[in-house]
């Protein structure tokens, strides 16, 4: 078997994520594999304002994704990646939209980013377990450490 040639990098803002962002440089350094870098922002549900809360405003999801581009071209600027990736934003279930883009670019590896939750959040389930288990390919859950 040979080694990866596609590794999809699913990142969120939370701390830890340079060392995400470093191991799948160095697994894909090792496999010679092309990396791509993709953060996913879930929609905005518009629901009607309730008598003293005020209401979104109407370009707000908009002003989300540009924040997240942001954000993320300032990540991979950091981490020296920016020349050397494709990279993506975009808007839909995180699990889902990571899965899709696994299988639409024929990825043989997803590297994502683990907390290690406990409790009620194990229970219900975290997106890197998700995304372990829906996967059409190998997955690496890097575990980052919580505090």
């Amino acid at each position: 078997m040979s080694g990866y040639q596609h590794i999809l990098l699913a990142v969120d803002f939370m701390p830890g994520v340079e060392n995400i962002c470093q191991r799948a440089r160095e697994v894909a350094e090792c496999n010679g594999a092309r990396l791509s870098v993709i953060h996913v922002i879930e929609p905005v549900v518009m629901a009607p304002p309730y008598e003293g809360m005020p209401s979104l405003p109407v370009d707000f999801e908009q002003q989300m994704l540009e924040s997240a581009r942001d954000s993320l071209r300032q990540l991979l600027d950091r981490q020296k990646m920016m020349e050397s990736v494709e990279w993506s934003v975009e808007v839909g279930s995180v699990k889902w939209t990571i899965i899709e883009q696994a299988r639409e670019q024929r990825v043989d590896l997803i590297v994502i980013g683990s907390h290690g939750r406990h409790g009620l959040e194990r229970l219900l389930g975290s997106t890197a377990n998700a995304v372990l288990h829906a996967a059409p390919c190998d997955v690496l859950a890097v575990h980052l450490k919580n505090g």
